[in-house]
């Protein structure tokens, strides 16, 4: 794995910025997806939801700009695109309960070869989140997107065979982007789309103890 160079989350992000088709609704979640909004063209007219009641949020605010009363649902000081507006907490999640979502991008602890989702814990790990809106969203949205890093800290794998943890959802996710592959789910087995520089299927392969196949049309670099 020495020779592997996992991509920064910031690529990341905009990679997974360029699958979210013009005129979409999404939802980002709190950590890696709160990125992606930053790399939305305006000209798309991508529409940016929030849990807490933002419908239009627009980039993450640093610096002498940022306004503390406009903040996303992880705390993020945010802007407001053009047309942007906010509803109270039950019309947030009327929205998503009502299958308005084209897409959900989550983070997640764990997701397996055939698109279950665990991004939760039952509170064994104080560092770990409560399930909060996520359930609601997997089943609201359309399609799942999950950004992560497809390994641990201690090196352990997190696209596996079956989720160990709490499930969120169970056969939602669609397609994962981490930090050495994007892989589709789904199939049969974890399809691989893209390969970080350095990146071998085979070694890859070995390394998470799953069978993986390569995209029909080939394997593209993991590039933006």
């Amino acid at each position: 794995m020495s020779q592997w160079q996992p991509v920064p989350r910031e690529h990341m992000a905009r990679r997974v910025a360029q699958d979210v088709f013009p005129g979409a609704v999404v939802n980002l979640g709190i950590g890696m997806p709160e990125l992606v909004g930053n790399y939305f063209d305006a000209q798309d007219e991508i529409i940016v939801h929030t849990e807490n009641g933002i419908v239009g949020s627009g980039p993450i605010v640093n610096g002498s700009l940022q306004d503390f009363d406009l903040i996303n649902a992880g705390r993020k000081t945010v802007s407001l695109v053009s047309g942007g507006h906010f509803v109270d907490h039950a019309d947030s999640f009327a929205l998503v309960r009502g299958g308005h979502l084209d897409i959900t991008i989550l983070g997640a602890f764990e997701v397996s070869a055939s698109g279950d989702l665990a991004n939760w814990s039952t509170g064994a790990d104080a560092n770990l989140p409560s399930p909060g809106g996520a359930m609601d969203l997997v089943v609201g949205a359309r399609s799942v997107f999950v950004m992560m890093n497809l390994f641990g800290k201690n090196q352990q794998p997190r696209l596996v065979e079956q989720c160990s943890l709490p499930l969120t959802g169970a056969r939602v996710v669609k397609r994962l982007y981490t930090d050495l592959a994007v892989f589709e789910l789904s199939g049969a087995a974890p399809t691989v789309l893209e390969l970080a520089p350095g990146t071998n299927l085979d070694e890859l392969s070995s390394r998470l103890g799953l069978a993986l196949q390569p995209a029909p049309a080939g394997i593209g670099n993991y590039s933006c």
